[in-house]
């Protein structure tokens, strides 16, 4: 049964998509069985697939507005996951959808389907607390946080946590927080530094141990049409990748355990 995770925050260049793409490739090569759903009009994790967002014939759009089966609208990358691809049509979507009735639950009823394929289903939102991060809200397991340590982040960062928790008691009880990750972190920033200590010390556990450095590497990647771990695995960016799904696991395995020892009590 796929754990399904949305990777999530309402402030854009935070590495949102950089960390969809590349925990998904890190996932499916622990190897895990992975979809990841790009469900932002701007298609990036479609394009930082290897796939081109213009000449896919079905999409997350599709979906959305029940016209394909989540199922035939996947594609198979060349990183050993599968995509959903997104692109602009899903601006249309959102606006479709605005006056349909349960228009927050049309992903959860298309992903239900495939949960018993996957290991983790990783949603990529848009920068926006958007009809469409509400679908991926609502149909999600857990919610991964991806923010830089700075002022501005922390503030985005309680919206998004406020918004969470708003969607937790009216459609999705079961919402968790999977955790926070630093991303595009440079040692050298003092505001950093700062700001990151000020994470863990509010957060706590739902901080991340992993720390995604600012890498050129890593920003490279997209332009490829590649995740880090094709363009350069031994990069610093690729370890950090790596070492985030090693933690997403371990933490799934943890909570999984806990659930089942709570069962037999």
């Amino acid at each position: 049964m796929a754990r399904i995770i949305a990777v999530a925050n309402q402030k854009g260049g935070v590495g949102k998509t950089t960390t969809a793409v590349n925990l998904a490739a890190a996932l499916a090569q622990m190897p895990q069985r992975v979809l990841l759903v790009d469900l932002d009009a701007q298609g990036n994790a479609t394009m930082g697939s290897g796939i081109d967002k213009r000449t896919v014939e079905a999409s997350s759009c599709d979906v959305l507005l029940e016209e394909v089966l989540a199922e035939d609208a996947i594609i198979k990358s060349e990183e050993g996951y599968d995509l959903i691809p997104g692109n602009t049509d899903l601006t249309a979507a959102e606006l479709e959808l605005m006056d349909e009735q349960y228009r927050e639950q049309r992903l959860k009823r298309a992903l239900d389907g495939l949960r018993d394929r996957y290991d983790y289903i990783i949603i990529d939102c848009p920068p926006a607390l958007s009809l469409l991060t509400l679908n991926a809200l609502t149909a999600a397991d857990g919610v991964l946080v991806p923010m830089q340590c700075e002022y501005y982040a922390l503030e985005g960062l309680s919206s998004l946590i406020e918004t969470i928790n708003a969607l937790k008691a009216k459609l999705n009880p079961a919402l968790q927080i999977e955790g926070i990750v630093r991303t595009m972190y440079d040692v050298r920033n003092n505001l950093g530094n700062a700001v990151s200590a000020d994470l863990v010390e509010h957060f706590g556990d739902a901080i991340l141990n992993t720390v995604v450095p600012r890498n050129v590497r890593l920003a490279e990647a997209p332009s490829h049409g590649q995740s880090i771990l094709r363009y350069d695995r031994a990069s610093r960016g690729g370890i950090a990748y790596l070492g985030l799904a090693g933690e997403i696991v371990r933490r799934d395995h943890a909570r999984k355990t806990k659930a089942k020892t709570k069962d037999t009590a």
